[in-house]
């Protein structure tokens, strides 16, 4: 396990012994199983191959060590703190939608942003637990209203490659290989909707049409700085901001 992660992270022995303050001897004992590394070894080691934290405890198992990082459901009532936080923030982002999502992008909050960009999805996408790629790239979810539907599902699914590839983890992949075979809906002409003067794009925006309007968003995504629970380490939180002064000027009209 633990030269399948240094060699992902194309990380020598000699570099890893370095980095952990130890020996590439040792390092190499390790990894053919000849020596058995203390829990603080596979600590450091981990998190200099900046592994995630489920699989650290998956490493720490396999060294015959206790996980040493908890997973606390997230209605656990030593959640309130984070989950209040949580909703507090997302409410403060309104009318620009926002959203937590854990792991494989199941979503376990969303703002009423979020909610406005949903209305006219089928129930049958609605259905608890959503899954925000799900919703976004099936072809009777979001992606029909998408206009640039070419670029925003090659950005989605690029993305769950990197995660793939980071965490090793057999749910994210099954759910890439089904979103990535879905049948790509026909591109709607848009040129009428481009605004007279369009706004200079910083970042690769998600241009969505909503109630007869197009509105351009560019999203941000934000996770817990040192985590110490596999729950807290897998959240994230996406965040819509407006690309163009008319999408700003159409959400601060939905305020009441």
């Amino acid at each position: 396990m633990l030269r399948g992660w240094r060699e992902r992270r194309r990380v020598s022995q000699l570099e890893l012994a370095l980095r952990a303050g130890s020996s590439a001897r040792h390092i190499s004992f390790v990894e053919t199983g000849r020596s058995r590394p203390s829990e603080e070894m596979v600590l450091r080691l981990a998190e200099h191959l900046e592994i995630p934290v489920r699989e650290r405890n998956a490493l720490l198992l396999a060294a015959g060590y206790a996980p040493h990082y908890p997973e606390t459901p997230l209605d656990d009532p030593a959640m309130d703190a984070l989950r209040q936080g949580v909703r507090r923030l997302l409410e403060g982002y309104e009318p620009y939608p926002a959203l937590v999502v854990d792991a494989t992008y199941d979503v376990l909050a969303a703002n009423r942003g979020i909610a406005m960009l949903l209305e006219g999805v089928p129930e049958s996408l609605l259905t608890p637990p959503l899954n925000a790629m799900r919703l976004t790239l099936h072809p009777e979810g979001l992606a029909p209203r998408i206009r640039n539907l070419g670029e925003w599902r090659g950005h989605l699914l690029a993305q769950m490659e990197r995660q793939i590839a980071l965490h090793r983890s057999a749910p994210l992949r099954t759910l890439y290989e089904e979103v990535a075979a879905y049948p790509v809906p026909d591109p709607v002409p848009d040129a009428a909707d481009e605004p007279a003067e369009p706004a200079p794009h910083f970042a690769l925006p998600l241009r969505i049409e909503h109630d007869g309007r197009v509105l351009s968003f560019v999203s941000s995504i934000s996770t817990f700085n040192t985590p110490m629970d596999v729950t807290v380490a897998e959240l994230a939180i996406e965040t819509f901001l407006p690309a163009d002064p008319a999408t700003v000027k159409y959400l601060q009209s939905l305020q009441p």
